[in-house]
């Protein structure tokens, strides 16, 4: 629309504007006018006008599904490929079966906040379970953007600034304490194989999952010391045509922040070295082939289980690392550029956990001598 739609103030101090309503028999727009005192006047008479006209090619009679799609397609070359099959599937899987083909200028805030409503009561796999709240925020969020891509080229209005959107409240899962880390560490010496020095990288490096599996022998610098960062993996949506097949798929990190590289303690690297391999193979296959995460959280389980260790996630490695930094006197913006993260509030509010411990000795330094 604002390529074809124009509004100024005319000389009698009145505002005028124009939409595009029809095409002439050679194809050339023809325009119907609109004249106000004020501009908010102007724009609610031009929106009217979008809302009720009868034009099959109406902008406003677009369908959200319509606007959805779009959207898609206008991101496609500008964010990287698993962040497209995110939202693609996001737009695909909910929100296009449960909006339809009802034409967006008919959304609301109400038929949002039922949307966000049966969303969190029915919203998993065909209505049969729930969705978590991260997950409803991620569909909010998805929906925010299209409807900020309708609200920029057409000039339609926002119906998702006033939504209800559900809190999320993150858990709280204790990180690995001295002796679980102790226990975990051992093993991993005493059971040295690929997955197991994957996971021993992890515990004093906080890389992310995909990243700890797109290690190459490659990337370990023994001379400086350091893990180089360049590459992550996941499975994705395949777009080739194949229902419901996915691929693994190695690319780029998860921001520019992310291309890091880590030092290592001295005996980490000291085990890399006696068991370095061919460079171009993974570390955790030993193989041209990459072992993906949901292989790796399995092994993690397993290790978790004889090491007899509570079971926990793979990332929980990562909080442990930040955490463990942060209690050795690691500067705040060190342990932030280690972990890969784009301003240090994600390194604070996520990924930092003081344990009753440290806070008991943070106390003890009140004391009067």
């Amino acid at each position: 629309m604002r390529s074809t739609m124009n509004i100024y103030k005319r000389k009698d101090g009145r505002y005028e504007g124009r939409i595009p309503i029809d095409r002439d028999d050679k194809g050339k727009l023809k325009y119907q006018y609109f004249y106000a005192r004020t501009l908010k006047e102007l724009k609610q008479k031009m929106l009217d006008a979008y809302r009720y006209t009868n034009g099959s090619e109406s902008i406003c009679r677009k369908s959200l599904k319509e606007l959805s799609l779009e959207w898609l397609s206008s991101i496609k070359l500008r964010v990287k490929q698993s962040s497209y099959c995110c939202y693609e599937r996001i737009v695909t899987k909910h929100i296009i079966p449960y909006f339809m083909d009802i034409s967006y200028s008919d959304i609301d805030t109400a038929k949002i906040n039922e949307f966000v409503e049966y969303e969190l009561a029915y919203g998993k796999s065909n209505g049969v379970g729930s969705l978590s709240v991260k997950m409803v925020r991620d569909i909010l969020s998805t929906l925010k953007s299209i409807s900020k891509y309708a609200e920029y080229k057409y000039d339609l209005s926002n119906p998702i600034k006033n939504v209800f959107i559900p809190k999320y409240e993150r858990k709280n899962i204790p990180v690995l304490n001295d002796s679980e880390r102790l226990k975990l560490k051992n093993y991993l010496l005493d059971n040295l194989n690929c997955g197991n020095l994957g996971i021993l990288i992890t515990m004093y490096s906080g890389l992310r999952i995909g990243e700890v599996c797109a290690l190459k022998w490659g990337d370990i610098d023994l001379e400086n010391g350091t893990v180089h960062v360049k590459k992550t993996i996941q499975r994705i949506t395949d777009n080739s045509g194949s229902i419901n097949k996915t691929m693994l798929y190695l690319g780029d990190p998860k921001s520019t922040a992310s291309v890091r590289d880590i030092p290592l303690p001295e005996f980490v690297l000291k085990i890399l070295g006696e068991n370095k391999k061919d460079q171009n193979s993974f570390i955790l296959s030993g193989t041209k082939k990459p072992v993906e995460p949901r292989t790796m959280q399995y092994r993690f389980k397993a290790v978790l289980k004889a090491c007899g260790i509570r079971e926990v996630n793979f990332h929980l490695l990562r909080h442990t690392y930040a955490t463990l930094c942060i209690e050795k006197g690691f500067d705040i913006k060190a342990v932030s550029e280690l972990l890969g993260h784009t301003n240090v509030n994600i390194t604070l509010n996520r990924y930092v956990h003081s344990s009753i411990e440290a806070k008991k000795r943070y106390v003890e330094r009140l004391n009067i001598a």
